[in-house]
């Protein structure tokens, strides 16, 4: 494989891994810091595509960012309530609010399961124009999505070191805690889910534009991504302060795309991505396992050779 082709591997695997890094950051409030999984994700990475794209294609690129976060946010809040309100299992109510964002994402398409914006003005196109006599130019796919991570990571930052962002964090270590201290887990609850979702829908947004294209399956599989992404960052910045654990997700991000990458470089057949997708999930769930196993598997080894002398 020549170099060119090299970093051409490498350039889609960092614009695609900053890009669904963002819903992988997503992720990290609610399912490291909340303590929820939430399973609407893919429905909700979907519904900031085709929000996204709809306003895109009305002519209103830039509005289109707040648009899909702002779609997120309603996602999450539906999440939350089912979760808080009606006494459902949080995984339940992530795969009820999935389920139902699927008509919901056909309906904001017009009815329609595919949109194409090949002559649609994006941000991205936007950018374009801005960098063209730039040292940059060319690069508008790859800027993009970094400032967002930035901004993410920065916000996550000093988000979570307020009296609000401990609460949430608090919440999800220990609710009952949070509750005999006076702090409503059902509002802690919410606000981390709605700024969560918010993340996704802008991933979700970025992706379509990038892409110049919305299909309604576009956020299949994306929450097995975000997790194998998630965990493979965590195992590599487990501890450390808040931005450098975000760091360390967005480096997992990278890694899954740069996985996936090489498989569809080597003409992995495109149906045999789910099952490289979940081994991934295997070895990031298991790897740190097995790593805590290792010292009393080396001692009963130890403890078999001295008795068979």
């Amino acid at each position: 494989m020549s170099l060119s082709a090299m970093w051409g591997l490498a350039q889609t695997a960092l614009e695609l891994g900053l890009t669904c890094s963002l819903t992988v950051l997503a992720l990290f409030l609610s399912y490291s810091m909340l303590n929820v999984c939430d399973l609407s994700t893919d429905g909700c990475f979907t519904l900031g595509a085709t929000v996204g794209a709809v306003v895109a294609i009305a002519g209103h690129p830039w509005l289109s960012i707040p648009a899909a976060m702002g779609a997120g946010v309603l996602s999450g809040f539906v999440t939350a309530v089912l979760q808080t309100r009606m006494g459902i299992d949080s995984l339940l109510a992530g795969i009820i609010v999935n389920t139902g964002l699927y008509s919901v994402n056909i309906a904001v398409m017009g009815g329609s399961s595919l949109l194409n914006m090949n002559k649609t003005v994006t941000v991205f196109t936007g950018l374009k124009s801005l960098l063209a006599d730039t040292p940059l130019a060319g690069t508008q796919d790859l800027i993009v999505p970094f400032i967002a991570v930035i901004l993410v990571i920065v916000f996550l930052a000093l988000f979570l070191r307020t009296r609000l962002g401990l609460a949430i964090r608090a919440t999800g270590n220990n609710p009952d805690m949070v509750r005999s201290s006076s702090i409503n887990p059902i509002f802690t609850t919410t606000v981390g889910l709605c700024v969560a979702n918010a993340f996704t829908g802008l991933s979700g947004c970025l992706l379509a534009q990038s892409q110049k294209s919305v299909n309604i399956d576009i956020g299949s599989g994306m929450v097995t991504i975000a997790l194998a992404s998630l965990l493979i960052g965590q195992t590599f910045f487990g501890k450390g302060s808040i931005a450098k654990r975000a760091a360390g997700v967005v480096f997992g991000s990278i890694i899954f795309r740069l996985v996936y990458t090489i498989a569809l470089r080597f003409n992995m057949p495109a149906f045999m991505l789910k099952l490289v997708s979940s081994v991934i999930v295997i070895v990031a769930i298991a790897g740190p396992y097995f790593k805590t196993q290792l010292p009393l598997l080396r001692r009963r080894l130890a403890g078999s050779g001295k008795e068979g002398r």
